[in-house]
């Protein structure tokens, strides 16, 4: 049946060309935009993921300046350490030459103060962006990562702490005394060694006054404890067998091979060392008043007196030692630093990748299908145009 209120066909060819239509128009879309899901209304799921990488990337972007700056200002304080390591190092050799009694210890104690204020010029000179990790023991804390749970997103942190390697602020203290071996003049310092099989040394922390923040060091061969001074010690009456005991138990958990450490509350203040090992074991004990920095006991090196030079070389060693430490732990943050900031970058890499699997449009299969579409538009316009004219044809039966 023919009619001439409803074609049926004209109809069909133009819902026809309205599809083609708007495929044409999406797939236009996306080769304009490069992308397959340009807006929520493309596919709410995927564009929704992608979005949430999207932030995620330009967090790690933000990380990555994060990590640049701190591996900079941590290898400008690896950089200073090695250099006050040289000097002290270059110190060492004065002091060692200084330990022969036919040389001018004056002028090698000329030498030994410019290279001790080289070392304070440098130390005061590490900083970057205003910030210095030689001056004081702040932990700094470098942005590192960003950590997404399923319910949550949280950021993480490198904590590298900083070293008071400053050469100032300190004042002697009478704080050891040994039964045998040697100790310095003020008694701010003690040395001894332990011959292995049986070597035995009584050091004794003097019963004086201290103040919050003081700080004993020991030096155990290649190893070293500490033992700072708190309130609570100070307001106590026993302050200096709470350092023995705070030192032992220090000493006990390095677990140095055949070293026994011995303490007896009836005798206040006293350690006594026995080497039950077979090596030598040698042992520096050095006091630091609250305040003066790691390299605080470099104003006491003294090398005009034979025993000055004597107390020298003990004091440098521990100074070295401190300064090596420093470098280590300023290396070991870096080296953690730049292999976090290259992970970084390549889960970037990675992130981008992934949002550009999800969301960017296939170009070889988009050109194909707008050539195809492109046909199809043509055909059906004929169609149309065809179906259009088939009322038409109903003119012919009336004549």
């Amino acid at each position: 049946m023919s009619s001439i209120l409803t074609n049926t066909s004209a109809m069909v060819a133009l819902q026809t060309l309205r599809g083609i239509n708007k495929g044409l128009a999406q797939t236009q879309t996306e080769i304009s935009t490069g992308k397959s899901v340009g807006s929520a209304r493309d596919n709410a799921a995927v564009w929704a993921i992608s979005k949430t990488m999207e932030s995620d990337v330009k967090g790690f972007k933000a990380i990555s300046d994060s990590l640049a700056l701190g591996s900079s200002t941590i290898g400008v304080a690896r950089q200073a350490s090695e250099t006050v390591t040289d000097l002290l190092t270059q110190m060492k050799g004065l002091i060692v030459a200084a330990q022969e009694e036919n040389v001018d210890r004056t002028k090698i104690q000329t030498d030994i103060t410019a290279l001790g204020e080289q070392v304070e010029s440098v130390v005061n000179a590490a900083q970057f962006n205003g910030l210095n990790l030689l001056t004081n023991n702040a932990t700094v804390s470098v942005l590192s990562s960003l950590d997404r749970s399923a319910s949550a997103v949280s950021a993480s942190t490198i904590d590298v702490v900083g070293k008071n390697m400053s050469t100032g602020g300190y004042a002697a203290k009478a704080a050891f005394s040994l039964t045998t071996g040697s100790a310095s003049g003020d008694q701010d310092r003690a040395a001894f060694s332990l011959d292995g099989g049986g070597g035995t040394e009584t050091l004794t922390i003097e019963d004086t006054t201290y103040a919050a923040g003081d700080k004993i060091s020991l030096r155990i061969g290649d190893q070293s404890v500490s033992y700072t001074v708190s309130a609570t010690d100070v307001a106590a009456t026993t302050t200096a067998d709470l350092i023995a005991v705070g030192l032992k138990n220090a000493i006990d958990s390095l677990g140095v091979d055949g070293l026994e450490v011995d303490y007896d509350s009836g005798s206040p203040g006293e350690l006594v060392f026995t080497n039950n090992g077979t090596p030598d074991v040698s042992v520096t004990a050095q006091f630091q008043n609250a305040g003066s920095g790691d390299l605080a006991t470099l104003s006491t090196i003294n090398v005009t007196s034979g025993a000055g030079a004597a107390d020298a070389l003990a004091t440098i060693d521990s100074l070295i030692e401190t300064s090596i430490d420093a470098a280590a732990s300023f290396g070991s943050a870096q080296k953690r630093i730049d292999t976090q900031a290259e992970f970084v970058s390549n889960l970037t890499d990675s992130l981008t990748s992934g949002i550009g699997s999800l969301v960017d449009a296939d170009m070889e299969a988009t050109s194909a299908r707008l050539q195809a579409l492109q046909v199809q538009q043509q055909l059906a316009t004929q169609s149309l145009s065809i179906a259009n004219q088939q009322p038409q044809n109903i003119l012919s039966l009336f004549r």
